[in-house]
């Protein structure tokens, strides 16, 4: 009796390499060797010949895209934990499943964001530049005086996986936790935390000293954090964003921070991806903020897990059972 055909799965970026090993392994995999970002037209190959897909969030997933799905895609199983880059909508309306890598990352980004929250304050981009350019003359009493970041305010937007692993650590440098979420957590955790739950987010911006920005990115979140709200900040308070650029109107924010009404922002992610608004550029080499590439997430021990959250969906799916991380739409 012959075997059975394995599926073709297409991966879209260069995975870890033993991740595409036990792809090459359990399926048919076609692997991007070269690691280049694949074009509308690339992606839009890949969804008609595959069984199943899996992309990245560097790749848009739209309905233009899945216009072009072949029948015999049933699965996109993506390595990310946001799904923003899929029209999960349009895919589940052609019967394709979609699965992400959800709670991998968790400790890995809520470390980002807590140096973050430390990097700002404390001036520390500032600090390296100096030496870096070799401007050090020596320790001064009144010489580069940050902001103490104990007993502040630290407002968290999103109080899910990551927001309250942020939260955790936070609470051990002596802040104060308020938060904004959609639904409230239950009271056990609310007083595990010593969480202030803020029903209204405006109420919550204008109190707290530090946003930590940990929401998704979906039509409900999008420049939730507006030109409005942003000015209900006070003028000495700070940003850091390590979950979707999208979350917040860049542009606002650009010139609320050029213009002295804002103290400073930290972020990891941007609105434009790949491009980072020049603006942005400027204002970090002035040391008015701090920016890094998309790397919040990037730990070696996180992106194993989520390569392998990738094969277990895949197998389970292939093997007619429910993938354990099933994209809802009720979760978006």
């Amino acid at each position: 009796m012959p075997a059975k055909k394995k599926p073709l799965v297409i991966v879209t970026r260069t995975l870890p390499a033993v991740i595409e090993t036990r792809l090459r392994e359990l399926f048919d995999a076609r692997l991007n060797e070269d690691d280049h970002p694949m074009t509308p037209a690339e992606l839009a190959e890949a969804v008609r010949e595959a069984d199943v897909l899996v992309p990245t969030v560097t790749d848009r997933i739209d309905s233009a895209v899945l216009s072009h799905a072949g029948p015999n895609l049933k699965l996109i199983a993506s390595f990310g934990t946001g799904v923003d880059h899929i029209d999960v909508q349009v895919a589940m309306s052609r019967g394709i499943t979609v699965t992400n890598t959800p709670g991998v990352l968790t400790d890995d980004t809520a470390d980002m964001t807590m140096a973050l929250i430390l990097a700002v304050p404390r001036r520390l981009a500032e600090g390296f530049e100096v030496l870096k350019q070799g401007e050090w003359a020596g320790w001064s009493p009144t010489w580069m005086l940050g902001r103490r970041i104990t007993g502040k305010r630290l407002g968290i937007l999103g109080m899910g996986r990551i927001g309250q692993a942020v939260a955790r650590r936070a609470r051990a440098f002596g802040m104060q936790i308020h938060y904004h979420d959609r639904r409230r957590l239950p009271a056990t955790i609310e007083e595990a935390l010593e969480a202030t739950y803020w029903e209204s987010l405006d109420q919550m911006l204008a109190r707290v000293d530090i946003v930590s920005v940990n929401c998704p990115h979906t039509p409900a979140t999008y420049h939730l954090l507006s030109a409005r709200r942003l000015k209900l900040l006070k003028k000495d308070a700070y940003i850091v964003n390590t979950a979707r650029g999208e979350v917040i109107d860049e542009a606002a924010l650009i010139r609320m921070i050029e213009a002295g009404d804002l103290a400073g922002a930290a972020l990891d992610v941007f609105e434009n991806e790949p491009e980072v608004n020049p603006r942005l550029i400027k204002l970090a080499r002035a040391g008015r903020i701090v920016i890094l590439p998309h790397m919040g997430s990037a730990t070696l021990e996180g992106r194993l897990d989520m390569g392998e959250k990738v094969i277990v969906n895949i197998k389970s799916f292939i093997d007619g059972h429910r993938p354990p991380d099933r994209v809802l739409l009720s979760m978006l």
